[in-house]
């Protein structure tokens, strides 16, 4: 199984604004949302939609409504009713997670700083310490194992499951919050109490790769990720390739995706998409780089807002797209606070590809079909483009 990011991406995270929209996506550490920002409001209102789509808000609602009544968990009679509802993505969030998936959005996450795989053999492995963390303060390693959180064994746990008690969201813990860990190393086993800290997120990567071929990595959309990949085309050497890699990108903010694409493009359609039958759509910035050779990168991991981005840049011949089938997630939520302050989400429509391409349980097919020794493929593909 491959390594996860336990910190830097939590459960599930989205953003709830007036008017807002969410493109739903799941991680592998659970459901993640994209989203359409509004105006600069946190809390989620109640946005225009169609008389079908309130009734189905309302449903969920009235269910909550009635269980508070009844001195029984509102957010647990809504997620029921999202069940019954059939909506393969609605979901339903604490008010708590919801203040999480916002600052995560905002490029902050609550955390110790680890990344860590299950092996196996049900072990949980580090893979990645984040310098300046609690955990690398401690003098965790990578290759240690976590045998425990706060005394329950995590042997054989899913990582999601390890996630939530490092986090502390049973109890919506803040920084400053102790958790207990125990760790093996080699014949070595101790227990340390670590404290979690607010930490930036590092969505947006660059390196250059020894022929001069920069290297764009987008990890997900959260707040200033667009802005961070212009400077970086405008910053990388004239004339030269690039390589955005998208792979595991889980998605984040729809309207970061777009700055993102207006790198690229001179303006434009990026994507459009409808809300209860109402078409709407999204257009690129003027002024991007057009003429430098582009690739993509993508694999099964790559998804909503990935998947838009990657979409816009196949159809209007900018990048050639390079890796395996995306994952296949392009349907549009809405939010709406529930009486006890949760959040509940459905679907209410879908978006497609400038092309008119529906995005929603196909993915995106690449250019080039490639599992192994992909950012070598990408590096001949740029050769033959141009200059590279």
């Amino acid at each position: 199984m491959s390594g996860r990011d336990l910190f830097c991406q939590p459960r599930r995270f989205g953003r709830g604004a007036a008017l807002t929209l969410v493109f739903a996506s799941v991680l592998v550490a659970g459901a993640a949302t994209g989203s359409l920002p509004g105006p600069d409001r946190k809390s989620p209102e109640g946005p225009t939609r169609s008389d079908a789509s309130a009734v189905r808000h309302e449903d969920i609602a009235e269910a909550a409504a009635e269980a508070m009544a009844a001195g029984k968990s509102p957010m647990e009679a809504a997620e029921r009713a999202v069940s019954r509802s059939g909506d393969r993505w609605g979901a339903v969030y604490s008010e708590g997670e919801y203040e999480e998936f916002e600052e995560a959005l905002d490029g902050e996450y609550t955390g110790v700083g680890l990344w860590a795989r299950r092996e196996r053999d049900g072990r949980i492995e580090v893979t990645k310490v984040r310098p300046g963390s609690p955990a690398a303060a401690a003098g965790v390693r990578a290759g240690d194992r976590l045998r425990s959180v706060d005394g329950a064994k995590v042997d054989g746990r899913p990582v999601t499951e390890v996630v939530s008690l490092l986090r502390g969201d049973a109890t919506d813990a803040p920084a400053g919050t102790p958790v207990k860990v125990g760790l093996e190393r080699g014949t070595r086993a101790w227990d340390l109490t670590l404290r979690r800290a607010v930490l930036s997120t590092d969505s947006v990567t660059v390196r250059e790769l020894a022929g001069g071929v920069t290297v764009i990595r987008i990890a997900s959309f959260t707040k200033g990720s667009g802005d961070a990949v212009r400077s970086a085309v405008r910053q990388s050497p004239a004339g030269i390739g690039i390589v955005l890699d998208l792979r595991g990108n889980s998605g984040g903010l729809v309207t970061e995706a777009v700055t993102a694409a207006s790198a690229f493009l001179d303006g434009g359609l990026v994507a459009t998409y409808d809300v209860d039958g109402d078409q709407r759509a999204l257009h690129a910035e003027p002024g991007g780089d057009t003429a430098r050779p582009l690739v993509a990168l993508v694999d099964g991991g790559t998804m909503s807002a990935a998947e838009l981005l990657t979409g816009a840049l196949q159809d209007r011949g900018r990048a050639v797209v390079v890796g395996t089938r995306t994952f296949g997630k392009g349907s549009v939520q809405m939010p709406s606070r529930l009486p006890d302050g949760s959040v509940a989400e459905l679907t209410v429509g879908h978006y497609r590809t400038p092309s008119g391409r529906a995005v929603d349980g196909t993915g995106i097919t690449p250019d080039l079909e490639a599992d192994q020794g992909v950012l070598e493929r990408a590096e001949t593909v740029l050769s033959g483009l141009g200059e590279s």
